[in-house]
């Protein structure tokens, strides 16, 4: 995997957009070739295929076994970017790949694991068995009796170190085979820090020798939920831009919004970098205190971009 540019794993194939959503309903294979295809044509690196439910439509787990086979069928058909299975479940996997055919789009990438996955021995068999490239969860860790999110950089940083030695050990991956997914919060309701700590989160990991060689990934669209529509893609360029300064080259994303990286002096990289910064915690005071000056410059933000009535 090339990391000498941003790659993006296109993410229309997700029950969030409409058109996948209808295309599922309606069990329409040609739909997916033709998403498959659309995003293809903007350069994408990977496709993602979840046909897991969202808030707008629930779909059982037979539902989805049972249309993988079409439906990666004729992906595939359609074109030879490889694909990004996206589910936490074994099952999910397991059908997935068996229908995939490596020779016609190559590597696939298992999407993903994680600390709080059920059967996560299995998914790293199944890692082994049809040697896939894989997304790690670094945004959780197992604690005394369970897991629990990261909740600075040190934790996801050991998270990462812990899954890329069982990746290695148990599966055989290079660590170029390995992607780290930091997490990325929707900054405009992030009063905790969180998108620094994914930042802080590949700095760490990125600067430590016996890692060398892994990728990193975020789903961008998570970035400016619920911001203003005609600040949302300046802002998601604009964490592009920090991310790849501290080595992010992969962002599950939109293609059709033409997602890349502003110039580092772009007015947004500035703004977006300055707000960051606010929500680092001072000598002497909370990080929720922290988190709301970050918060309320976040706002500005929003505010200064949102056009005039």
């Amino acid at each position: 995997m090339n990391n000498s540019r941003l790659n993006i794993i296109g993410e229309l194939m997700n029950n969030s957009y409409a058109r996948a959503r209808n295309a599922f309903t309606a069990r329409n294979a040609a739909d997916y070739a033709h998403l498959a295809k659309l995003q293809a044509d903007r350069g994408v690196r990977y496709l993602t295929l979840n046909l897991d439910g969202t808030a707008r439509i629930q779909v059982k787990m037979e539902e989805m076994l049972a249309f993988l086979p079409e439906v990666i069928a004729a992906i595939q058909e359609a074109t030879s970017v490889p694909i990004s299975f996206d589910n936490p479940s074994v099952k999910y996997h397991q059908v997935a790949l068996k229908h995939y055919d490596r020779t016609k789009s190559g590597t696939p990438i298992l999407n993903s694991v994680a600390a709080s996955r059920d059967r996560l021995d299995e998914m790293i068999e199944l890692v082994a068995a049809y040697d896939t490239n894989v997304i790690v969860m670094a945004s959780e860790h197992f604690v005394a009796g369970g897991t629990s999110q990261c909740l600075n950089a040190a934790d996801a940083h050991e998270a990462a170190k812990h899954f890329i030695e069982l990746l290695i050990t148990k599966a055989g991956r290079r660590s170029d085979q390995i992607i780290i997914d930091p997490g990325l919060a929707p900054v405009g309701a992030d009063t905790y820090g969180l998108v620094n700590i994914g930042l802080d989160a590949i700095r760490l990991i990125r600067s430590d020798p016996d890692l060398r060689g892994v990728h990193f990934v975020v789903g961008l669209s998570n970035f400016a939920w619920g911001t203003p529509k005609g600040v949302r893609e300046q802002l998601e360029n604009a964490y592009l831009t920090l991310g790849m300064e501290v080595g992010l080259d992969y962002a599950l994303a939109n293609p059709e919004k033409s997602p890349g990286p502003l110039p580092n002096d772009h007015p947004m990289v500035e703004k977006l970098r300055s707000a960051l910064e606010q929500g680092r915690a001072r000598e002497g005071e909370t990080q929720e205190t922290a988190g709301y000056r970050q918060a309320e410059a976040i706002m500005a933000i929003c505010a200064e971009a949102a056009p005039v009535d």
